[in-house]
């Protein structure tokens, strides 16, 4: 979504008038919520980060869904500030002017899906852009509340760095150096970890965040599915990530 999207009128009308079954989102602000919650579509929101900055502001992760939402269930990821290095916060705190800021609270969410065939789990997953090592253990702590008795799709932006025009900021972020120099090791263990979940990837490749020329958004499905077509959206309705779908069967 963007907290600070431009384009706010846009992006509600697009999430409208979508022909969607299941529609998540990150970086929800809370007066973007209310807008959403007069859709007539089932809704489960819970926090996504609140972000530290002048004023504070809390953002949601949300999941629409045509079909009712029978449970679900908010995780809450650990905080990390106390753990990063002096090099971080003085990173962060010089990189106010570009609305980076101090978080806290952030969470993750999955509901359970009631279809017309069966149900489904869904996952709202939004992991932090910290060190890579952190990043991988919010996502497998996440799927350690998978049931493998119901299919599962994972929606969200992992904020995965595969690319080395963005790879010192895990250093900056608090990772060594050989997660700079060896920047496509992140891709390589989480796509491991979807095959041990039994996920397929159906956009893997694929661009999502131009500036960091990478996959950061994903919509992973069990393999169950029979996956119709997935698509990364040309038009971004006023955030930096590109919307994506995947069509299943």
């Amino acid at each position: 979504m963007l907290y600070r999207n431009q384009e706010p009128d846009r992006a509600f009308e697009f999430i409208r008038d979508a022909n969607f079954d299941i529609f998540c989102l990150q970086e929800v602000p809370e007066g973007f919520l209310a807008r959403l919650k007069t859709l007539p579509f089932h809704i489960a929101e819970t926090t996504d980060v609140e972000r530290l900055s002048s004023p504070a502001e809390r953002l949601h992760l949300v999941t629409l869904s045509r079909f009712p939402i029978t449970n679900h269930r908010v995780i809450p990821f650990p905080e990390y500030w106390p753990i990063l290095p002096l090099r971080t916060k003085i990173f962060v705190h010089l990189m106010r002017p570009f609305h980076w800021s101090k978080i806290k609270n952030r969470t993750n969410l999955y509901v359970d899906i009631t279809t017309q065939d069966n149900t489904v789990r869904v996952f709202n997953l939004h992991t932090a852009l910290t060190r890579v090592d952190l990043r991988l253990r919010e996502f497998e702590s996440a799927m350690a509340e998978r049931n493998p008795h119901i299919p599962t799709i994972v929606c969200g932006d992992f904020n995965t760095v595969e690319s080395p025009r963005v790879s010192l900021l895990n250093w900056f972020l608090g990772g060594p150096i050989s997660d700079v120099i060896r920047y496509n090791r992140e891709r390589i263990h989480i796509e491991r970890c979807f095959i041990e979940n039994e996920l397929r990837n159906p956009l893997r490749g694929q661009v999502t965040h131009l500036f960091a020329d990478s996959q950061l958004d994903h919509v992973l499905v069990s393999n169950s599915f029979t996956i119709k077509h997935s698509e990364v959206l040309p038009d971004r309705v006023g955030s930096d990530h590109h919307p994506i779908f995947v069509e299943t069967a």
